[in-house]
């Protein structure tokens, strides 16, 4: 089973080896591995350029964007199934892959994948600091705006050309959106593994602190209502304490 992992990129010199190390470490042997450099001014493209046989398909030009950089992506993927894993982040463990590759051979009709995350500090890539649990997730919790953590969801090729791609008018959340029209409007067929996969760095996009909470409240209440699904900002704001009880420190 060929699976595509898609890695998105910009002025990403100081993380990027890890994350391409991770993927390398994996030896899965269907493996496509998509990367999409949004015109990095820094090292990345040397960094890239040092992983010859690993980087299948390199693509280094101007972009509108995070979201639109995932569609490239996802738009060139030749696999049955897409990972998406941004650039400074890494999977866990070596055998990754082969057990997405087994859950998914083992149901034809399964299109979403679900796996759990750790947050680490750049001080110390090897200790977690809190956990992003995919476990227990159902899809009305997006109402909530609870979602799965999107760097260990693996989704097949067929669902994103029967849902469609990221939309760009977001800011943060084109993910939570993309996961709404898929889970909760689509009904894809998802299963929960329990399994740690990934590992990400604090301080990214959607984890920057308040100001990215108030976009984030505020794009989640636009999907929802874009997709005729119920929700308030109140009930939206729920998601919160219930992430940080979720998110339990180690």
């Amino acid at each position: 089973m060929k699976i595509s992992v898609i890695t998105v990129a910009y002025n990403s010199s100081a993380t990027i080896e890890t994350t391409l190390d991770s993927v390398q470490a994996q030896g899965y042997p269907e493996l496509e591995y998509i990367l999409v450099d949004g015109g990095s001014t820094d090292a990345t493209l040397d960094v890239v350029r040092k992983y010859p046989e690993l980087v299948t398909q390199l693509i280094s030009e101007p972009d509108r964007g995070i979201y639109d950089a995932m569609n490239k992506g996802v738009q060139r993927a030749t696999g049955e199934i897409i990972g998406i894993l941004n650039s400074d982040d890494f999977y866990l463990h070596s055998h990754v892959l082969q057990e997405v590759a087994d859950a998914f051979a083992a149901d034809p009709a399964l299109e979403v994948l679900m796996g759990d995350v750790d947050f680490v500090s750049d001080e110390d890539l090897d200790k977690p600091v809190r956990v992003y649990r995919a476990t227990g997730f159902r899809p009305w919790m997006l109402r909530l705006g609870l979602m799965p953590p999107h760097p260990a969801v693996f989704v097949r090729k067929s669902a994103y050309e029967r849902i469609g791609l990221y939309k760009l008018g977001y800011k943060i959340a084109a993910d939570f959106d993309f996961l709404v029209r898929l889970l909760l409007i689509g009904g894809a067929k998802y299963q929960v593994s329990g399994a740690r996969w990934v590992r990400m760095r604090t301080g990214g996009a959607s984890t920057a602190g308040w100001r990215s909470n108030l976009i984030s409240t505020r794009e989640m209440l636009r999907s929802l209502r874009e997709n005729d699904v119920f929700s308030c900002t109140p009930l939206l704001l729920l998601r919160l304490p219930i992430k940080f009880l979720r998110q339990v420190l180690l």
